[in-house]
């Protein structure tokens, strides 16, 4: 007879902890709950505002501004990096009284609500909004009785920087957000979209209307296309649409997704076929008053129904178009590149969707369904031609970053990771080779700027000072490869913000162990003003302290892997504490953070339950080392990370008397799910406890595009020449017999990045192999958990706590919850904390 095992029960935990003994007999330790409490994404929003200088630069100068806000309320600046000159746009107390006088709700200078602020063409005054108390009727609205009829009043504003006159704009028509369907000319003169499968436009009057009024009779639409069906349409849908939503919406205009050449007589469409690529689907259980049904396309690895890409180009003028000539590998994939968007124009209500090119040519990519191959190329806009400029070719996957221009595009610098390390090299425009411009052991990201009339290139990079490899820097470097230089020195993590001239840049530094401060340099690097430096004195006096910092060795007893540990605020080196792994394998990311957050869920909340919690690399993660690094996984994907974090904890265990070895927890989202499972099946006398979110622990469907690219698809001719494609990859669900620990596994039921289907299977496997488990099913709920993340967190703290420290004290409420709710029947706003992307 089978033994007993924890199944499925809606709502929400569908099966309650079974009382037993913890896996290792220890004392029973509390759970600090009350600890943990205090450190929720709501009330961290309260002790840690601004962290880092967002900057908008202006249209006609170098100045810049920004708004930082810190416990005392919202400040904005204005900073002239010539002058070196940092001064407050407004005084707030007395703008504050000004907007009462004239909207008569009260204000002051800590409370104020401004919206949308912008410098006008001038740079003399600024414009800016706020919402008032007064409800309105809106606009599209004629009943005051009906549901959702009312909105508060929204008041304008025009503010004189030099006589500092503050004047509302009465009658003030606001320019509209931009819809999604619309793909708007360069000189705004037409603006594309999709319908019934088709391409339309309308000019710029009717546009107008449409602003206004989407429904508007008099709109006068021209149809572009006639061929256009279900699954080849040109343009695309609207995402996470139930089949009813789907039917709703057949008639609406929807986003056409194309790039426009700079004289807007041209553009570019990609148009796909996936008629033949399978359905897949979810079922919404809680929506009302009847469950919904979403039917999605969706190929599989290794499955021969791809969709069919094409590229098709738009003579505007003259309303034709033609489909260009771009196939050359079986199941191909196509991409065109927008032009970089300029900082100064960051604050446009319209900012055109432009191809990487010029008027006579632009640039796109293709690439092999094996990844291997990757052909850089341009179309002459005058004869169709396609051109391979630049051919990337690799015995693993290959990876491409958009190639910066000169003179449109007489020359390029390309990115590449051809010799084991990603580099900038520089072409002519016939895909010829001048020179390698960066060269060494050490990984090149952005292109930051190109200032072409000095040959001067810009970049981020990490890896090339003696330092964590993963802190970011930026640099110059001449384009024949002389006078690399470093430009923002320092044993931190950098993000920053160039003006378009190249002339400055803000840079913020930060170190998980130290708290964010913004600068302002020039382009040589010379430090010229302190700007803002976060402010954590009520996170501090919370008795917040900062992680720690770790480097071991990889379980190759070589390879230098780079982790963060996180204690308990109030940790006692006396003590044992049980470890937990945060993980996330990668590829394309590691879980390990590098600067300041004030995200703290899975890292420093969890550690305040009792436990020293850590993430560190692992071979195969991160992107930013060597392509070795990177790759290390290829061929083996379910494995590969695994010997390294247990490598780790041994290392850190042997080095600390207070880390008890006997109790490891581990846990991760998506692919730290499916790692955090696949741990305790590989070693399952090592790992104790596994909390497993949202894992993708069956590979074969998962998309195609995740899974063949980071494990590998063979591409194999027949001997009648035909191309086909085998996939195979171990599943976790293939271990469910080695299971010894404690597994909680969690999914969204309505996730249709990483399907329920992948957990379903893993739990099928552990009930037939009759195994203990426990199942938390997540309603209504995509990848990311959504207004139920605060919720999942104590589920996941419960489990550690239970089964790591031996405390089965938890009651049925989860009281850190129900005591920061309002008990007014009204939920809290951000009780639900942070929803996470998907």
């Amino acid at each position: 007879m089978k033994k007993l095992y924890s199944l499925i029960a809606l709502p929400l935990l569908v099966a309650q902890a079974y009382a037993q003994s913890p896996v290792v007999a220890q004392p029973v330790i509390k759970g600090n709950y009350q600890l943990a409490s205090r450190y929720s994404p709501t009330k961290i929003r309260k002790m840690v505002f601004s962290t880092s200088v967002d900057a908008h630069w202006l249209k006609s100068s170098d100045r810049f501004w920004y708004m930082y806000e810190t416990g005392n309320g919202k400040q904005w600046y204005i900073v002239d990096p010539s002058s070196r000159s940092k001064k407050v746009l407004f005084d707030n107390a007395k703008l504050a009284a000004a907007i009462t006088l004239i909207v008569k709700d009260p204000f002051d200078a800590q409370h104020l609500p401004i919206e949308n602020l912008k410098f006008t063409k001038d740079e003399k005054t600024i414009q800016f909004e706020l919402k008032s108390t007064v409800e309105q009727l809106k606009k599209d609205r004629k009943d005051k009785k009906a549901a959702d009829s009312l909105e508060k009043k929204t008041f304008y504003f025009q503010y004189n920087l030099q006589d500092q006159k503050l004047v509302e704009l009465k009658n003030y028509e606001k320019v509209k957000p931009k819809p999604m369907w619309a793909s708007i000319a360069p000189d705004s003169s037409a603006i594309i979209f999709s319908k019934k499968y088709n391409l339309y436009w309308m000019d710029k009057a009717n546009y107008k209307k449409a602003l206004k009024d989407e429904n508007d009779s008099t709109i006068v639409e021209h149809q572009l296309t006639k061929d256009g069906v279900e699954n080849y349409e040109y343009g695309s849908s609207f995402g996470n649409e139930t089949n009813v939503e789907r039917e709703k919406n057949a008639k609406k205009r929807k986003g056409a997704q194309v790039l426009w050449s700079p004289d807007a007589k041209h553009f570019v469409l990609m148009r796909t076929d996936q008629r033949m690529v399978k359905d897949f689907w979810v079922i919404n259980s809680v929506a009302m008053p009847r469950p919904t049904l979403e039917t999605y396309k969706y190929q599989m690895p290794g499955e021969k129904e791809a969709p069919l890409r094409e590229m098709l180009l738009f003579d505007f003028a003259a309303k034709t178009s033609k489909k260009l000539n771009v196939a050359v590998f079986k199941d191909q994939e196509l991409s065109t590149w927008p032009a970089p968007q300029l900082q100064k124009n960051r604050d446009d209500e319209f900012r055109p969707s432009v191809w990487l090119g010029s008027n006579s040519k632009f640039y796109f990519y293709r690439t092999g369904r094996d990844l291997k191959k990757i052909d850089v190329c341009t179309v002459d806009i005058n004869t169709g031609a396609v051109k391979v400029v630049i051919e990337e070719r690799m015995n693993t996957y290959v990876e491409i970053n958009r190639p910066g221009l000169i003179n449109d595009g007489k020359e390029l610098v390309q990115w590449s990771e051809r010799d084991g390390w990603a580099h900038f090299y520089l072409y002519d425009e016939t895909g010829k080779l001048k020179n390698q411009i960066t060269s060494g052991s050490f990984h090149c990201e952005d292109i930051v700027n190109i200032d072409q009339k000095n040959r001067v290139l810009y970049f981020t990079a990490s890896g090339r000072e003696a330092q964590d490899p993963y802190y970011l820097h930026l640099y110059r470097i001449n384009l024949d490869g002389s006078h690399l230089e470093l430009l923002n020195p320092g044993n931190f993590d950098n993000t920053l913000s160039m003006s378009d001239d190249s002339h400055y840049f803000i840079n913020t530094a930060s170190r998980v162990n130290a708290a964010p401060k913004s600068v302002l340099y020039d382009n040589a690097g010379h430090k010229l003003m302190d700007l803002e430096s976060t402010d954590l004195s009520a996170l501090l006096a919370s008795g917040y302290k900062f992680p720690e910092p770790f480097k071991v060795k990889a379980d190759d007893g070589i390879t230098d892997l780079y982790g963060v540990m996180y204690k308990p605020f109030d940790f006692d080196p006396a003590k044992k504490y049980p470890i937990i792994e945060y993980v996330y394998p990668g590829p394309q990311t590691e879980a390990v953070n590098k600067a300041f957050t004030s995200s703290m869920n899975n890292v420093d909340r969890l550690a305040q339950l009792g436990f020293v919690v850590i993430s560190v690399g692992n071979r195969g993660g991160n992107p930013g080392r060597s392509k070795w690094y990177h790759t290390y996984g290829y061929g083996n994907l379910r494995d590969y990370g695994l010997a390294d974090k247990k490598a780790t904890v041994e290392q850190l265990a042997d080095k600390y008397p207070f880390i008890d070895i006997t109790r490891v927890g581990i846990t991760g989202h998506s692919g730290g799910g499916f790692m955090s499972t696949a741990a305790m099946l590989v070693y399952p006398d090592f790992y104790k406890v596994a909390v497993s979110e949202s894992g993708n622990h069956d590979n074969s469907i998962y998309n195609r595009w995740w899974s063949e690219k980071h494990h590998g698809v063979k591409e194999i001719i027949t001997p009648k020449g035909d191309t086909i494609f085998q996939y195979s990859i171990d599943k976790n669900q293939d271990l469910a017999k080695n299971l010894k620990g404690r597994l909680m596994l969690s999914t969204g039921d309505i996730d249709n990045n990483v399907h329920p289907a992948g957990t379903i299977r893993v739990a099928n496997a552990l009930i037939k192999a009759n195994k203990r488990f426990d199942f938390v099913l997540l309603p209504g709920q995509r990848h990311a958990y959504g207004d139920m993340t605060e919720y999942f967190f104590w589920q996941k703290a419960d489990y550690f706590v239970k089964y790591l420290l031996g405390d089965f004290s938890q009651p049925v409420d989860i009281t850190e919850i129900e005591r920061d709710v309002e008990q007014n029947n009204k939920r809290a706003a951000g009780t639900g904390g942070e929803t996470a992307g998907q």
